[in-house]
């Protein structure tokens, strides 16, 4: 066989391998990275707040994707 067929069988049982690697994080051990000092922003309750005001005044322009506008009452 020529050497790019070898390496091509080679990269070929490499890659069909790969696919019977286990995961690491099993299902059970996902609440440990749902922890809040994982989350990006350290306020949960004034983020979400702040990017309803953001959305409620910049609906109109389609800043986040949300349809409407005015006070965010809704």
């Amino acid at each position: 066989m020529s050497l790019n067929r070898i390496v091509i069988l080679i990269c070929t049982a490499l890659l069909c391998g790969a696919c019977s690697i286990q995961p690491w994080v099993k299902p059970y051990e996902r609440e440990n990275l749902a922890d809040p000092i994982m989350a990006f922003e350290g306020h949960g309750v004034s983020t979400k707040y702040v990017n309803h005001v953001y959305e409620a005044r910049e609906a109109g322009r389609g800043a986040e994707g949300s349809a409407g506008g005015g006070c965010g009452c809704n």
